[in-house]
């Protein structure tokens, strides 16, 4: 896998945070994980960048998760040439090991916090992290409104004729790009390409065209090609070939994008709010496959529908950003309480583990 991959294993969602953390790795082949423990400004993402680093200079593949909050920050490295990972395994994704000393093992960065400095400090503390996870809270609930919104809208244009147009047009796309391979069928696994986030509502099209060359663009406003894709993975696992199947972060049980790296086949979906800039080897226009006269007849509805949706968005991102303030605001409360020196030392020591086990 590509150095510079990059997803999302979590997604502000309508119902708060959502999880694919059980999916970082394929536990029949993992060998190492490690659980890293300790509180905000501790050093996780240092850690791993500095462990990342050490293992792509020599010749590891690395991907990298980051945080669906702030992108900046990561929350796992995978390296699947090895089975191995460093993952934060904090609130909200907290994971604990399933084969303790046998695959996983935990990383307590919290001996690194000088607790005398920081016990002067309680109230500040008190005060940051309270602010950050009411901030939290307003992204939900604006986030809930804006699906509902988006849900209302595909009620209304998602008819049995138009699940039909794209049925048909997803087969003619397996007949066209994928051939029988004759093995057992492939495997899927789910990553989130994008997120709602401190920085806005993002996708990370550069992974998509890393992994995948040939890239079909799904234009898409409304949210109404997850059953296209639904069928297109379900033919290319039919014919043998794994799939990475990415969810929407606002309705994480629909499907929102496709990649097939060993075809180096992707399908993305692209909407007003989010177009996909680069150059596509074909276009799929979803919208223009409405009914017309529903499109007519709901114009003003849907426009109206539109500008709402964008604002909740925003008001969404705003509060992720307030969130991220008052998180900076820790970070800088317990940085300068925190054995860096020790922390990159444990990095090293991770790293050298890793490395002996090529």
């Amino acid at each position: 896998m590509d150095s510079n991959i990059t997803f999302f294993l979590g997604a502000n969602s309508p119902s708060g945070f959502y999880s694919l953390y059980d999916q970082m790795i394929d536990p029949q082949r993992a060998r190492r994980i490690f659980l890293l423990k300790g509180g905000a400004g501790c050093g996780k993402s240092s850690l791993m960048r500095r462990v990342a680093q050490t293992l792509a200079q020599a010749g590891e593949d690395v991907e990298y998760i980051t945080c669906s909050g702030d992108p900046d920050s990561l929350d796992a490295v995978v390296f699947h040439n090895l089975g191995a990972a460093i993952v934060d395994a904090t609130a909200p994704h907290i994971m604990e090991p399933s084969l303790p000393g046998v695959v996983e093992s935990y990383v307590n960065l919290g001996r690194f916090y000088d607790h005398e400095a920081l016990a002067t400090l309680r109230e500040e503390i008190e005060g940051a992290t309270k602010g950050y996870k009411s901030h939290y809270k307003r992204a939900y609930h604006c986030l809930m409104a804006a699906a509902q919104l988006r849900e209302d809208d595909r009620t209304l244009l998602l008819t049995p004729a138009l699940e039909e147009k794209m049925a048909r047009r997803a087969k003619g796309i397996l007949s066209r790009e994928v051939k029988k391979t004759g093995r057992e069928p492939g495997r899927v696994v789910q990553r989130f390409l994008g997120a709602v986030s401190c920085q806005g509502v993002s996708c990370r099209f550069d992974t998509a065209e890393a992994l995948c060359p040939k890239i079909y663009e799904l234009c898409d406003s409304y949210g109404l090609g997850a059953g296209m894709l639904t069928t297109l993975c379900a033919g290319i696992m039919a014919a043998g070939y794994d799939a990475i199947l990415c969810p929407s972060p606002l309705f994480p049980d629909r499907a929102e994008h496709l990649l097939v790296p060993e075809l180096g086949l992707g399908f993305v979906t692209s909407t007003p709010a989010l177009p996909y800039t680069g150059r596509p080897y074909r276009r799929v226009r979803l919208d223009a496959m409405v009914d017309p006269e529903l499109a007519r007849t709901y114009k003003a509805r849907l426009k109206f529908a539109r500008k709402v949706f964008q604002s909740l968005l925003d008001q969404a991102v705003d509060a992720l950003a307030q969130a991220k303030a008052e998180h900076d605001v820790l970070e800088k409360l317990y940085n300068p309480h925190v054995d860096f020196e020790g922390v990159y030392a444990q990095a090293d020591a991770v790293a050298g583990e890793l490395l002996a086990i090529r």
